[in-house]
């Protein structure tokens, strides 16, 4: 197999596993946001084999998988928001779990610290989006007297928070054990 196409199938199995993963439940919470059994793994897996461009070009692959798995239309009727819901909920935000390798650069002594940096590192940049898009977009569900923003840090936050730590576990432990170099293409 040469190495384009077993990137691709690795790719395209990790996605699998990832939206796999994104549907079982750990803990779901009363806002419909849930806590998966480290569903992002697969994904920076991918993205701590391969250089960035191909991190990148696996996540936002992923994004668009979740996209059509479970979009959530905005609560207002502008293009402009809708918009605003696809970049920040889907494309950007799981986008960002591509860019694992750059967080993990400065630890090449330590493969599973690395990792786990790399992991909290890119779950940090998607809590970021999440918590913009609550802002800016799903702001309208903020009980009344809630200042939006502490709002959306309440309710991402909690999912970001139990998604890092779930991940880093799963991350540390698989980093440990597994192989990465002899199951890259090269």
């Amino acid at each position: 197999m040469n190495k384009t196409t077993r990137k691709l199938t690795q790719s395209a199995l990790m996605i699998a596993l990832a939206l796999v993963l994104s549907m079982m439940k750990l803990f779901h919470l009363a806002n419909g946001g849930s806590i998966t059994p480290a569903s992002m793994a697969p994904i920076i897996l991918i993205a701590l084999m391969y250089d960035v461009k191909w991190g990148l070009f696996t996540s936002v692959t992923y994004s668009l998988a979740q996209m059509v798995e479970g979009f959530y239309p905005p609560p207002v009727q502008s293009f402009g928001n809708f918009v605003l819901v696809i970049l920040l909920d889907y494309v950007l935000a799981f986008g960002a779990l591509g860019f694992a390798g750059l967080f993990a650069r400065p630890f090449k002594h330590n493969r599973v610290l690395g990792g786990i940096v790399a992991t909290l590192g890119v779950i940090f940049c998607r809590f970021f989006c999440s918590f913009l898009s609550g802002i800016l977009i799903w702001g309208v569900y903020a009980p009344e007297g809630t200042p939006v923003w502490i709002y959306s840090l309440g309710v991402n936050g909690g999912i970001m928070l139990g998604e890092m730590v779930t991940t880093s576990i799963i991350m540390g432990v698989l980093l440990k054990f597994l192989p990465l170099d002899k199951m890259k293409a090269n």
